[in-house]
């Protein structure tokens, strides 16, 4: 028996039976596309995987009848592998750091100051992004002529780091703006200059965003072939973009097992700095919550 409801008393509320959520249909032309758009971008490493490993590799995408590693050992010599691959670390890395330096220089000003010119300046930025670098290249060839810097890796690093500028500036000022500043005034209240409160507080923070803008630059003068091989004229000098000709003999004759081979090689360089770099990223942004809590 139930016990009776005394005056005044509320009666308990019965739960409303809500809804399930539906679970949506899983679509099966939407798996077709996903597979398909997946085999276009596994295809071609597939065929440097295979090609790598067969000595009679060719245009075909194949399984060796008899792998091996001949194809690698063809090019780990130093005038194939070792001295491009030099060239493009210098040419890339020294790209990367001259960028980012004068990415950071120039955007903390424009993301720190309130200005009338800041907006066109911005614009003005983008617009040199618009530039097609083949549409400049006859007149910085007649320039390097002219001040003798053909056949110079610095002058090179400088160019290609002024080609990479706009874009870095833009994306670097996007960082700046996310860290507060109400931690560079709490620096500047303990007698901080701008440049110090630049150097140990923005830049920590920021460390992620660094890393992508240098990621972002590096990419982009590892895989540049048409200016080192128009401002770089030696052999000694040319990029492991640029030494990638050699596998293109006479005639339409191609090694392609050894073209897949240097090709795996040459991408080792870019894979290890995404990991440096990634595991970087995480340890600043563990610094850039223990500095906001």
């Amino acid at each position: 028996m139930t016990a009776p409801v005394q005056e005044g008393q509320r009666l308990p509320r019965q739960k409303e039976s809500q809804p399930r959520p539906s679970h949506p249909k899983r679509s099966t032309w939407a798996d077709v596309v996903l597979l398909f758009i997946g085999a276009c971008f596994l295809l071609p490493l597939l065929w440097l995987v295979l090609g790598s490993l067969d000595p009679a590799a060719g245009h075909a995408t194949k399984v060796p009848q008899q792998p091996g590693l001949d194809n690698f050992t063809a090019v780990l010599t130093p005038e194939l592998l070792f001295r491009p691959l030099w060239n493009s670390l210098l040419l890339s890395a020294g790209t990367g750091v001259v960028t980012v330096a004068a990415a950071v220089l120039a955007a903390y000003p424009l993301s720190r100051y309130r200005s009338r010119f800041n907006t066109p300046f911005m614009y003005g930025i983008l617009f040199g992004t618009c530039l097609p670098i083949t549409a400049i290249m006859v007149p910085v060839y007649g320039l390097f002529v002219q001040l003798r810097l053909l056949d110079s890796l610095p002058a090179t690093v400088l160019f290609l780091a002024a080609t990479s500028l706009p874009m870095a500036i833009w994306m670097t000022k996007n960082f700046i703006d996310a860290v507060p500043l109400a931690l560079e005034e709490a620096a500047w209240v303990d007698g901080a200059s701008r440049l110090a409160g630049l150097r140990s507080i923005v830049l920590p923070l920021m460390g992620p965003g660094l890393g992508v803008v240098f990621i972002f630059v590096f990419i982009q003068a590892w895989g540049n072939f048409f200016v080192p091989f128009v401002l770089l004229l030696s052999e000694g000098s040319q990029p492991a973009a640029v030494s990638i000709f050699s596998f293109f003999g006479q005639h339409g004759a191609v090694a392609y097992g050894q073209l897949a081979a240097f090709s795996i090689l040459y991408s080792v360089p870019v894979l290890a700095l995404y990991a440096v770099v990634a595991r970087g990223s995480g340890n600043s942004l563990a610094l850039s919550g223990a500095v906001r809590g």
